[in-house]
């Protein structure tokens, strides 16, 4: 995939600036453009989509209500209708889906795809552009100082700022917002990887277990050519000693992929401890990974990043046609964020520290009584894997389902985390 990004600013002022050209930045750039905002993205790298830091897996159906599915030839790399959760002494349950309900995507494919869109709408994307610090005026941010191509410091203005820079929060702590909970991190670890063995190829595997990710999980995500996505992700140890003892001492990874190459591999930190206080100051609004914009389950952010990065979008619209970036007129997008997400995050909130307070031993009797209970049948029709907190309420009405609820919460209060 071929792209021309614009590498010269069209001049020191936009109505927006965008702090990141991730699929979140890029994301708000279109939505921006869009609705008539003059929008420039400083991204750091000198390519869009690289380092890629994430699997790329996301849900069919909220990509489809962003408008994002089908997508062209070459981002897709695969779909799924089936996950195999194992507990750490070899368990296996499994869920099979009546149709494909998820696909991983080439990441660097896909984060190009999001900013050549934003492109041909209007929107200027300046690589090479690290962003050093926030022009702050008045009590209000008014712009950025920039350093192109390592060398060349800049200042540009703008109405509205969106901090889209990840989770390093570096620049959100200059407003004074309070940023991620340390508490809440998780490190992972991401590898591409060769010569892997005994897998279903519409079938993500997903590993539990305490001395192999412990306060998260580990998980294989198949690629059609044979090749496939691994890591995992803990809140203590070394996460690179972590995948390696996975890879050859899991009873079940050990054989899948004890063999296996690893080809390329990267590391990165995320957020579980759900959204920052407050997203929004003078001038200035936080969305993405630097807000926590991120599932504490299964530590997606881009679903969610790219659902708060068009209300971003929406209220920075609003507010610089009508000549407010106050923090009163901005606020009104933390509330559209919390009234879509608030109930989700919470239940996935609950979920993170049910699944933390497991022993491996109650981890492993929970999938035994799951494939007893029937739970597979109950969840054969779902196709909404994001909203959680939803999903939940839809299911609970079956029987199986509130049979295994009323065991989980038996499980909650005896267990000792």
């Amino acid at each position: 995939m071929t792209m021309t990004h614009i590498v010269q600013p069209t001049g020191n002022t936009s109505d927006a600036i965008i702090i990141g050209g991730g699929p979140v930045g890029s994301y708000a750039a279109l939505n921006l453009a869009k609705l008539g905002v003059k929008v420039t993205v400083f991204e750091e790298h000198p390519e869009i989509g690289l380092p890629s830091h994430c699997a790329g897996h996301l849900s069919i159906r909220s990509l489809s209500n962003m408008g994002l599915y089908p997508l062209p030839n070459g981002i897709v790399e695969n779909t799924f209708c089936t996950a195999n959760f194992y507990s750490p002494a070899g368990t296996k349950f499994s869920i099979h889906l009546s149709r494909p309900v998820t696909a991983t995507l080439n990441r660097t494919r896909f984060d190009k795809y999001l900013a050549g869109q934003a492109e041909a709408v209007g929107a200027c994307i300046v690589l090479n552009a690290r962003v050093q610090s926030l022009i702050i005026s008045d009590g209000y941010v008014k712009g950025v100082n920039i350093l192109r191509n390592g060398v060349k410091e800049e200042k540009a203005y703008s109405k509205i700022t969106l901090d889209a820079e990840g989770i390093s929060s570096r620049l959100l702590k200059q407003t004074g917002l309070t940023t991620l909970r340390p508490k809440g991190l998780v490190y992972a670890v991401e590898a591409e990887v060769e010569n892997v063995h005994d897998i279903v190829h519409d079938a993500v595997e997903v590993y539990l277990g305490k001395n192999y990710a412990p306060g998260f999980y580990g998980w294989l995500i198949p690629r059609l050519n044979g090749t496939a996505k691994i890591g995992l992700a803990t809140n203590k140890g070394n996460p690179h000693e972590l995948l390696h003892q996975l890879m050859s001492k899991h009873p079940v990874a050990s054989k899948q992929l004890g063999k296996a190459e690893i080809t390329q591999i990267s590391y990165h930190a995320i957020s579980l401890g759900g959204p920052i206080d407050r997203t929004y100051e003078n001038g200035f609004l936080a969305v993405g990974d630097c807000a926590s914009q991120v599932k504490p389950t299964t530590g997606g952010g881009v679903i969610f990043g790219l659902t708060c990065a068009k209300i971003a979008a929406e209220t920075s619209s609003e507010a610089t046609q009508q000549g407010d970036v106050s923090s009163n007129a901005l606020q009104v997008y933390q509330k559209r964020c919390s009234d879509l997400l608030s109930f989700d995050f919470n239940v996935m909130l609950r979920l993170r520290r049910f699944l933390d307070s497991l022993s491996d031993n109650k981890v492993d009797e929970m999938l035994r009584l799951c494939g007893k209970l029937g739970v597979d049948k109950a969840l054969s029709n779902v196709d909404e894997i994001d909203f959680q907190g939803k999903l939940m309420l839809k299911i609970l009405g079956k029987p199986s389902m509130l049979a295994a609820m009323a065991y989980f919460v038996m499980l909650y209060l005896s267990a000792k985390p």
